[in-house]
C-alpha cells in the first residue's frame, strides 16, 4: 500500500495538479491554467502551499485551495482571467 502511495504521490508531484480531498465529480485545475491560478491565489493571499484545486466550483470559475503557514486554509475563487472574485476562509470542521 505504501509503495502505491509513494507511486502516486511521483506522478503527482510531476503533472502541476494540488488534487487532495477532491470529490467525486470534482476536477483538478491542470497545466498552464494550474500555474496561473496557483500564481494568482498565492500572490492574493501573500504566500503559503497550494493544497487543492478545482475547475467549475459552485463559486467561481477556479478555486484554489491555499493553506498557509499558520496552518490555516483560505478558499480563493478565480473568474476565466485568473482574476479573484472572492475568497473565503476554511473553518475546522467544514
Amino acid at each position: 500500500m505504501v509503495v502505491g502511495a509513494v507511486a502516486l504521490a511521483a506522478v503527482g508531484a510531476g503533472s502541476g495538479i494540488a488534487a487532495t480531498g477532491m470529490g467525486e465529480n470534482e476536477q483538478p485545475i491542470t497545466g498552464e491554467a494550474y500555474d496561473r491560478a496557483s500564481a494568482a491565489a498565492l500572490a492574493y493571499t501573500g504566500g503559503g502551499r497550494v493544497s487543492q484545486t478545482e475547475v467549475g466550483d459552485e463559486d467561481s470559475y477556479y478555486e484554489v485551495e491555499v493553506t498557509l503557514a499558520d496552518g490555516s486554509q483560505v478558499d480563493v475563487q478565480l473568474d476565466k482571467d485568473f482574476l479573484v472574485v472572492g475568497s473565503k476562509a476554511d473553518v475546522e470542521g467544514d
